[in-house]
């Protein structure tokens, strides 16, 4: 039996159709990533499922007694409370009752007089009558996981920062369903491997909507794509989706052609007129009426992006070169000591930790900033187009077309002539989005208007920061192909793993106290060469400490085991080996297409085993560590 159930529901923005009697069921167990072009409804899809949103028609169904908790998009709140009171908020009533009783536990440290002792103790009195000390140590529990504050103020936070807070507002509640729509947005890559850990641990159902591939890789096991107001899903992963969904989009273009030659054939038939008349085929007459009608109906897939860069004049050879650059802040190092060339060509990611300091290493190396020692070489005959993470060069107030020709009809790219409602068409802007201000856009939109924007004009530097968030698929993997063949140098801000690995050449990488280590290749590159370090300095940390102590290694011998013990250490590899084997079985049953189609019971069953065996194997590897070891 589903937690959640979509039953022929419908919804429709004027004319649009955003969802045209979809069905849905989400089980237990299941993580399942909602896909689609931008604009299609994924995010008032989700809005349906929370119950923000009432369909139109259908029926919205959640299993008795399941909470559902979602994290929406955006985050629209900009409150000054406290991040404890944004987190408990998520609990409803108690939500209340237990930020004022964390509240008068701080006053009672600061100020220990009677008047707050007896609000703390009143406070205690109303939380145990309503059962709520359970609730308050979730909301610790839950604070301490994500690692936040919970005094910060929610508004003085970052992006990535109030991301995570609403993150623990939704898990708060202990949901059975919850609902993710872009969870990885303004999150850096330690955040987002945290989340995905986090995530493949959730035991209820898990909803996510996201255009970070490798997010999707590692935690979906099923995807359901909304397309042209039609929900499909196409169970295994990610991969297995892309393959079956490019033959499906295949098979339908040949069906499509083959129809609208028959059209063609029967629209050239009654023109004929005369003819067709005097052999009175009402029948065929008919038949053309429906063809027609079918036509019209006909759901079209929208037209994709056309991106295009102007490059033409090339910079010169040299485009940067850092000599000893050291930058600080209030005594805190931002760049310590770094020394790196870029020459022309190069496409350069730069990967860290929100706020440690990628956009200020850009200023300093654009000369927006000046460092405080060492110096920066620029080359020559630069062009320098800037892709900004806040989308600051956006004015709200002027239209779309305004913001790409500043009030021309016409604009010049790769030394051509172009109409801007031709141009923009070609970043998916239709005609009636042209007078339409920047301001009621949505965040995909604004990032392929800044594209749009940026393309126009001809550049031999590209500085992008962050240009992937709100992007759909298509688009970026639009992007990805544009940028490998782009000829000019490219400085890339990104915490998009996928887009990195498919764009970069090599990458600049924040490694803590000011310190950039610069590294061949893309992020995984990166990550692989770390790890290997690591390993590498643990077995000489280990060899040392060997080394160090050789009499005491001499000195100290295993206790000789029992004869019971002996037996059980000899019988170990056996089970272990078996218990694998079993555990390769059920992944693999559960990564089936139609397994969640299943009775909830033998779905259960099935991923309750899993569980077993693993903790099995655990328990296997414990007593095999301390067998050998002579522990017993």
């Amino acid at each position: 039996m589903p937690l959640l159930r979509l039953n022929k529901v419908s919804l429709a923005y004027g004319h649009r159709a955003l969802l045209d009697e979809v069905e849905l069921d989400v089980h237990r167990g299941e993580r399942v990533c909602l896909v689609g072009r931008n604009g299609e409804g994924k995010s008032s899809l989700m809005r349906v499922l929370s119950g923000e949103v009432r369909a139109d028609d259908g029926e919205c169904w959640v299993r008795p007694g399941m909470r559902v908790a979602y994290l929406a998009q955006e985050v629209g709140m900009d409150s000054h409370d406290s991040v404890f009171d944004v987190v408990a908020a998520g609990l409803s009533d108690l939500g209340e009752l237990i930020s004022d009783y964390h509240h008068a536990a701080k006053l009672l440290e600061e100020s220990d007089t009677p008047a707050n002792l007896q609000r703390l103790s009143d406070l205690q009195q109303s939380l145990e009558a309503a059962n709520g000390w359970q609730l308050e140590q979730r909301v610790e529990t839950v604070l301490s996981r994500l690692d936040l504050d919970s005094d910060a103020e929610f508004h003085s936070l970052s992006g990535g920062w109030r991301r995570r807070v609403m993150l623990a507002r939704a898990l708060v509640c202990d949901p059975d369903v919850l609902l993710l729509d872009e969870p990885t947005n303004h999150l850096d890559i330690e955040a987002i491997t945290w989340l995905e850990d986090f995530m493949g641990e959730f035991a209820g159902a898990l909803l996510f909507v996201s255009h970070d591939r490798a997010f999707v890789r590692r935690l979906a096991t099923r995807i359901i794509e909304l397309d042209r107001g039609q929900l499909t899903s196409w169970p295994g992963n990610y991969d297995d989706y892309v393959r079956r969904k490019a033959e499906q989009l295949e098979t339908e273009a040949r069906h499509n052609a083959l129809f609208d030659k028959r059209l063609s054939q029967e629209e050239a038939w009654i023109r004929q007129g005369i003819k067709a008349r005097r052999t009175r085929n009402e029948g065929r007459v008919r038949a053309l009426q429906a063809l027609r009608e079918q036509y019209r109906q006909r759901r079209k897939r929208a037209g994709g992006a056309r991106l295009a860069l102007d490059d033409r004049e090339q910079s010169g050879k040299l485009v940067f070169e850092a000599e000893d650059v050291s930058l600080a802040f209030a005594g805190n190092a931002v760049i310590k000591n770094l020394s790196t060339t870029i020459l022309r060509g190069d496409r350069v990611g730069i990967i860290g930790p929100n706020g440690v300091g990628k956009s200020t290493l850009i200023k300093v190396l654009l000369g927006e900033l000046p460092p405080d020692n060492g110096r920066v070489r620029r080359g020559t005959r630069q062009q320098v187009a800037y892709f900004d993470q806040q989308r600051d060069q956006l004015n709200t107030e002027k239209s779309v077309m305004d913001s790409v020709a500043d009030g021309a009809q016409h604009v010049q790219v790769n030394g051509r002539d172009r109409h801007v409602a031709s141009y923009l068409r070609d970043f998916l802007f239709p005609p009636q989005r042209l007078q339409s201000p920047v301001s009621t856009l949505s965040g995909g939109e604004r990032n392929r208007l800044l594209l749009a924007r940026l393309f126009a004009r001809p550049a031999n530097l590209l500085v992008m920061d962050e240009p992937t968030n709100d992007l759909d698929v298509e688009t970026l993997e639009l992007l990805e192909e544009l940028l490998i063949d782009y000829q000019g140098t490219l400085l890339l801000v990104s915490h998009d793993r996928a887009f990195l690995d498919n764009v970069v050449t090599s990458t600049l990488v924040f490694e803590g106290d000011g310190v950039i280590g610069e590294y061949v290749g893309g992020y995984t590159d990166w990550y692989n060469y770390s790890k290997s370090r690591a390993q590498q300095s643990a077995h000489e940390g280990q060899a040392a400490m060997a080394k160090a102590a050789p009499v005491k290694a001499a000195t100290t011998k295993p206790r000789k085991l029992s004869y019971k013990q002996q037996r059980e250490l000899d019988t170990l590899p056996a089970q272990i080996e078996q218990l694998e084997n079993e555990q390769s079985t059920l992944q693999a049953t559960i990564g089936e297409a139609g397994f969640y189609q299943q009775p909830h019971e033998q779905v259960s069953a099935v991923l309750q085993r899993l569980q077993d065996v693993e903790d099995e194997l655990e328990h296997c590897f414990g007593r095999w560590e301390a067998l050998e070891s002579g522990e017993g």
